[in-house]
Order: structure tokens, then sequence, then C-alpha cells
């Protein structure tokens, strides 16, 4: 298997992580929720926050997608290098708001290494094919 087959198939699943967490979080906010690190979530008027969390999950699985279709494979390396940076404010917002940093690192930490490495990936693929 190639290099580029590999990180395609590694692009997608970006891809399908971000509309996984954001369906989970429109459909099923408090259930979603359970798992990030927070807790008590907000309630009642407040829970309109699960929405907004899950649109901008949508938005960079759209993102990557996108580029991922218009074969634009060295901007979407850097894009999901930038996008490495929801999974670290995601750590922060758990440490600062009562969750653990264990659940922080464990959760949102390891997916930002996860999604640096995709990125350093697709970079170093694009690098090897100009070479």
């Amino acid at each position: 298997m190639t290099l580029k087959r590999i990180n395609t198939v590694l692009a997608l699943l970006v891809v399908l992580a971000g509309l996984y967490f954001g369906l989970s979080f429109l459909l099923d906010g408090q259930g979603a929720a359970s798992g990030f690190g927070i807790t008590p979530w907000p309630r009642g008027e407040s829970s309109g926050y699960f929405v907004v969390k899950a649109v901008r999950d949508f938005a960079y699985a759209l993102v990557v997608l996108v580029l991922l279709l218009l074969r634009q494979r060295r901007a979407l390396g850097w894009v999901v290098l930038a996008d490495a940076i929801i999974p670290v404010g995601d750590a922060i917002a758990v440490v600062t708001h009562g969750g653990t940093v264990a659940t922080a690192l464990a959760v949102h930490g390891s997916a930002a290494v996860l999604v640096v490495a995709i990125a350093g990936s697709l970079l170093w693929e694009q690098r090897r094919a100009t070479a």
C-alpha cells in the first residue's frame, strides 16, 4: 500500500471522526458529553452549546473532505495540522472547567497527537512527491 493511499484513508478517518462527533453532539448532546471530560454539562438553555460543538465538528470534517475530493493534498496537510488546535483547545477546556488532567490528556491530548501525525504524514507525502 502506498503512502498516498494510507494518507487518504487517514484523512477519511479525520472526516468520519468529525462527522461522528458532530452527529453525536447534535442528536444526543448529554450522552456525547459524558466522554468529553467536563461534568456537569450545561442543561436547559445552556445546552445550546452542543449545537455549536456539532457545527464546529461538521465544519472541520467538511473542509478536510472538500480538500481531499479536490485533490489538494498539500493544503489538506496544512489544514489537518491547523485542525490539531481543536483537541488542544478541548483539553484546555477540560482542565480549566473541572475535568481531570488525565482525561484531558487521554481523550484530547491523544487526539491532538494523532491529528498532528496524520498532518505530518500528509505533508511528508507532498515533500517526497516534489523531490
